[in-house]
């Protein structure tokens, strides 16, 4: 059996206006992440590590932000896409942890739910979910953004 490793992080501006969309979760705020597709950090980060981790590229090079194809897409859609070329390479996700960075919102009651709708993108493995602060640096933390960043591993299939 063989392991690989993958590591994937997104940051996208919160703006008026659009829905705050993380993990697949519609989570209640007065701002949403700016992007082509949802702007769903914590998924475009498990893309980016998943991808990684089985030499794949990244999320860019699959779903290109000039590409109109993918223009409000929702990034679960995403996800699902991405894992498939990842399963077709002979591999199989064993864990991922992913980790939203900024101040607000507060995840912790989203959290299952939205380590649920990854896991269930995918349909192998474990996902973890989890947050942390700034402490007020930086653009997470003045509110201008989110980030996120993943760790995958994955095993041959």
């Amino acid at each position: 059996m063989s392991y690989r490793v993958g590591t994937g992080f997104d940051a996208h501006a919160l703006q008026d206006g659009v829905p705050l969309v993380l993990g697949g979760v519609v989570v209640d705020h007065p701002r949403g992440l700016a992007g082509h597709s949802d702007g769903d950090v914590i998924a475009h980060a498990l893309i980016d590590a998943v991808l990684g981790a089985a030499g794949l590229g990244d999320i860019g090079s699959l779903f290109p932000s000039g590409d109109e194809r993918f223009r409000g897409s929702s990034s679960l859609d995403l996800l699902r896409e991405a894992y498939a070329q990842v399963r077709a390479a002979g591999w199989r996700l064993v864990n991922a942890d992913c980790v939203l960075v900024g101040e607000g919102p507060r995840i912790a009651p989203h959290r299952v739910d939205m380590s649920a709708r990854l896991r269930d993108a995918i349909g192998d493995g474990e996902v973890n979910v989890r947050a942390t602060t700034t402490d007020g640096l930086g653009f997470t933390g003045r509110g201008e953004g989110l980030a996120a960043q993943a760790v995958a591993l994955l095993e041959s299939a």
